[in-house]
């Protein structure tokens, strides 16, 4: 996201609020170290998502690693946060949860999709997982699809 933004020329008026109820996954973010083997998959992603730059222009290759440059993590708050428990804390412009709601029941789904709903401004953008689904959800006429195949939908109401 914030090579996306920062290519669009907007990631210095931007704030990234990265959270995970995993602090394990959320120390491995803030040190922005991946394994090397991922850098292909990820340079092919980047070059089909219209990428301006050659994408090893953001990380360092150090042996079996890559090191994503300091500057990409400046705008980024990393944030425990369970959805299960914990409120709202913001309201966002874009909000991305993908491939977490698979692993909830339908009750648990239901008040996850109400809290998205509450942190979502109007006509903002929500990003969902491949094998999730807005439908059957307590806010599904809330949103209109923007993108099938990358599940992003506008709020609208």
């Amino acid at each position: 996201m914030e090579i996306l933004l920062g290519e669009e020329a907007i990631y210095d008026r931007c704030l990234i609020y990265a959270t995970d109820i995993n602090d394990a996954n959320l120390k491995k973010a803030r040190k922005g170290i991946y394994p090397l083997k991922l850098m292909q998959t990820y340079t092919s992603n980047y070059i089909m998502a219209g990428g301006t730059q050659s994408f090893s222009h953001y990380y360092t290759a150090a042996y079996d690693r890559a090191i994503f440059k300091a500057s990409l993590r400046n705008n980024i708050v990393f944030a425990q946060h369970n959805l299960a428990t914990d409120a709202s804390f913001n309201e966002f412009n874009v909000i991305i949860c993908r491939n977490v709601m698979i692993y909830f029941n339908k009750e648990l789904q239901a008040h996850v999709h109400h809290l998205l709903y509450e942190s979502l401004a109007m006509f903002r953008i929500l990003g969902i997982g491949a094998k999730e689904t807005l439908r059957f959800s307590p806010h599904e006429n809330a949103y209109e699809e923007i993108d099938k195949g990358s599940k992003l939908y506008r709020r609208v109401s």
